[in-house]
């Protein structure tokens, strides 16, 4: 009896940990640029969208900005779009400026958020150990396909994986045409 019920009480901890499934719609996501303009993640809607969580004073998150960088450069033009959101606990809009400046040369926007809003978004909670960066890839119809497990996930920071995902993502159909729900 006492492992039925030890059972049950662990089916209920268990799925508290860990994030949502993918593909999923999007919450809606505000983040705030060093200027103090709130931006909608759904202004970004029609484009592939990879948001970068980061910490500004993290070495894999400045390493990987710049890749990330590199392939907003070559792949903007195609309908994708990188946001960098600083979330580090004192992160304030000089030092997303600052991060944007030294790390990303102004290839894409670096944000920042309360790491609050950043946890709900992904799913996690406050008691969640989390390797940063946190990747999230949106696609053209606002569904999330992918996002890092909470101690990251490698394949959504090799570069050449991501090419990949991001060239095939940006080339399917931002909507579905009546005739193919018909």
């Amino acid at each position: 009896m006492r492992i039925a019920a030890a059972a049950a009480l662990l089916s209920l901890v268990i799925p508290a940990f860990g994030i949502p499934p993918v593909p999923r719609p999007s919450k809606e996501f505000t983040f705030v640029e060093p200027s103090g303009k709130q931006t909608l993640l759904t202004s970004y809607k029609g484009k592939v969208v990879i948001i970068q969580f980061l910490f500004t004073w993290c070495p894999h998150c400045q390493a990987f900005s710049g890749v990330l960088g590199k392939l907003q450069k070559e792949l903007g033009p195609k309908g994708v779009q990188m946001i960098g959101v600083a979330f580090d606990d004192n992160v304030n809009p000089a030092a997303a400026a600052t991060y944007n400046q030294k790390y990303v040369s102004g290839a894409f926007p670096v944000t920042y958020a309360p790491r609050d809003t950043v946890l709900s978004y992904l799913g996690l909670s406050v008691m969640e150990r989390m390797a940063v960066p946190q990747i999230v890839i949106v696609d053209k119809k606002g569904v999330i396909r992918a996002q890092s497990q909470p101690m990251g996930s490698p394949e959504l920071q090799n570069e050449v994986n991501l090419r990949k995902m991001l060239t095939d993502m940006a080339a399917e159909p931002a909507t579905v045409s009546r005739a193919a729900t018909k």
